[in-house]
């Protein structure tokens, strides 16, 4: 079977093919028009998903060599995202499928970056086994998931507050490096020293992260610094950004580490955008050595939101026939069904 796979809850548009549980594309078309503005803005990014969504959609089928006869079904994320633009997504996919007679199938956003662990490229890739925990971090969330099954995750913590992504990137602005953070702080924080600056860490209960609290510890300090240094973060923007990912790191892999204790499940993924940070990373294959963890780290490509994730999704919702009647609207926030 050929499945169409349409990602649009933010500011990416992005369709790919799979065969069965193979990918053949993978495209996405990203924004550039919202740099200048430090974040996304909703109505721009509904304006650039309308007029990237056909051709995004045709380079997909033609890398993948195949016709949009020969589909079987379409996936594609109903939410949650930008209500903006995830109509654009939603209100394709029930053009093009009901034009094409196909099935349509609704995926959950956050549930399609752990599927994206069972994207293969080659039919010899491994997957996860069931049940495995999954630490998922992006700009909206941060959450630790145990995973029985593609359609059965549970969610075990989760951010009262801020996320790991949002964090990063606020900081990131208030040292006024840019947006979006994280690539930035990625690439300062490969050159600075980790231990350089202590900020203030969360102490929740449980399995539950909070990152309010380092945003401000981030601010204050940053402030005080300034005033006795007025080119203080160039001068230790380096320092300053190792420090804050160190930070952040910690907060989340103690947790991890309490969910293993906790579930006695040693086999241990990563996804989200956030899981493209090479100090998240380079922690998961440090706790992998101590620990005896095995860990499952996607690539590059499949960390951040693409539709190669949502087309896989669809693929095992498809297997048991899981299908969207037209008439299901988008939706702009819940976790897992």
């Amino acid at each position: 079977m050929y499945i169409l796979g349409i990602e649009s809850s933010c500011d990416d548009t992005s369709a790919a093919v799979l065969q069965d549980n193979i990918l053949l594309s993978n495209v996405t078309a990203s924004q550039d028009v919202h740099f200048e503005y430090g974040g996304v803005v909703p109505e721009l990014a509904s304006r650039a998903h309308q007029q990237n969504i056909v051709p995004v959609v045709s380079a997909a089928l033609k890398r993948a060599g195949i016709t949009k006869e020969q589909l079987s079904a379409v996936a594609f994320t109903r939410g949650p995202g930008l209500m903006g633009s995830l109509l654009v997504g939603v209100s394709f996919t029930k053009g093009f499928a009901r034009s094409l007679g196909i099935p349509m199938i609704d995926v959950n956003h956050l549930q399609g970056h752990v599927m994206a662990h069972f994207i293969k490229e080659k039919p010899e890739d491994t997957t996860p086994p069931f049940p495995f925990l999954c630490l998922l971090v992006s700009g909206g969330n941060s959450q630790i998931v145990k995973v029985n099954a593609y359609n059965d995750m549970e969610v075990l913590g989760q951010t009262i507050d801020d996320a790991a992504g949002e964090a990063i990137d606020k900081c990131s602005k208030v040292m006024g490096l840019g947006y979006p953070g994280g690539p930035i702080i990625d690439r300062l924080a490969r050159q600075g020293n980790p231990l350089a600056y202590k900020f203030a860490e969360p102490h929740i209960p449980g399995l539950d992260y909070s990152f309010s609290g380092l945003k401000t510890s981030f601010l204050y300090s940053l402030r005080k610094w300034i005033q006795d240094d007025p080119d203080f973060v160039e001068h230790h923007k380096n320092d300053l950004a190792a420090s804050l990912e160190h930070t952040i790191v910690d907060i989340l892999m103690k947790k991890l580490r309490l969910a293993v204790k906790q579930t006695g499940i040693k086999h241990v993924a990563v996804a989200g955008g956030v899981s493209a940070n090479n100090g998240l990373r380079n922690a998961f294959h440090d706790h992998a050595k101590r620990y005896g963890w095995t860990i499952y780290i996607p690539k590059f490509s499949y960390t951040t939101d693409n539709a190669a994730m949502i087309g896989i999704t669809g693929y095992y919702k498809f297997l048991d026939k899981d299908f969207c009647s037209i008439d299901k609207p988008a939706f702009s926030k819940v976790t897992f069904k």
